[in-house]
């Protein structure tokens, strides 16, 4: 997985700044019965797993990650938080050391993006998944994004994300295809909905958590690679990512969707 935001402290501020302005938009349905085991699949730095273990503190929860040095930043985040139902294991999500039918419920959220073949590893999440068992998938997407005052070169910017998304393998787009991947994959009932993020200056908290934090941060982190790689000028580049920030000020609106599956095995 080529995770094209890379692993700088600043991507770990803004992942976390992310997860805690978006608690409530997405997890405010997010629980799991006493004595579930639970499999999160890509913890990441555990900016997630936080928010997951608090909300069920009577499940427990095996959070895994491929890099060693995210799941050293996630156990730091969920003993700080004085957490101890999550159990961190490093492993690859394309060959899962877990015996089949294992889990009562899996969560991955924000991972699928990245993969270069998200079908192959949600039919190995399913296999790890008992039967009855729910999945529960969120993923954003990128295309759905839209603001006042509009700008070209905004536009063109959050395209270079996609775009480098792409090259790396992955698919910024992925959360309107949701639904098919949950069903070619096997699952039963698959339920999406959509959860948009609206931020105008009556929402100063979201403002700043989200337009400027979360999603300008981001586009912003790739400056390097997008020019770099000739998919924007310096000028542009600057004049677009000016502009994005020019939608969180107190005349600014953003929009975005993230999506949520869940489905059952």
């Amino acid at each position: 997985m080529d995770y094209v935001h890379g692993y700088s402290q600043k991507e770990s501020t803004r992942l976390v700044d992310q997860a805690t302005t978006l608690v409530d938009l997405l997890h405010s349905d997010t629980t799991y019965p006493p004595g579930s085991l639970v499999l999160e699949a890509g913890c990441g730095i555990g900016a997630q797993t936080v928010t997951l273990a608090a909300g069920s503190l009577d499940t427990h929860f095996v959070s895994i990650d491929i890099s060693a040095e995210s799941l050293a930043q996630a156990k730091k985040a969920v003993k700080e938080a004085g957490l101890n139902n999550v159990t961190f294991q490093q492993a690859d999500i394309y060959n899962l050391p877990f015996e089949k039918d294992h889990f009562d419920h899996v969560f991955v959220c924000f991972v699928l993006e990245h993969l270069a073949h998200p079908e192959e590893a949600l039919l190995n999440l399913k296999q790890v998944l008992k039967p009855g068992g729910t999945i529960t998938a969120i993923e954003g997407d990128h295309g759905s994004a839209y603001f006042h005052p509009d700008s070209l070169d905004a536009q063109k910017a959050i395209q270079c994300l996609i775009t480098l998304q792409q090259q790396a393998g992955g698919d910024a787009l992925i959360g309107r295809r949701l639904y098919p991947l949950l069903v070619e994959g096997g699952f039963r009932e698959v339920r999406v909905s959509p959860r948009m993020v609206y931020a105008d200056g009556s929402r100063p908290a979201l403002q700043d958590g989200f337009t400027r934090k979360t999603f300008t941060a981001m586009v912003e982190g790739v400056a390097e690679r997008a020019i770099g790689d000739n998919l924007m000028d310096s000028n542009s580049w600057t004049k677009g990512i000016r502009d994005l920030y020019r939608t969180a000020e107190q005349d600014g609106v953003f929009c975005y969707a993230f999506f949520k599956a869940v489905g059952f095995r």
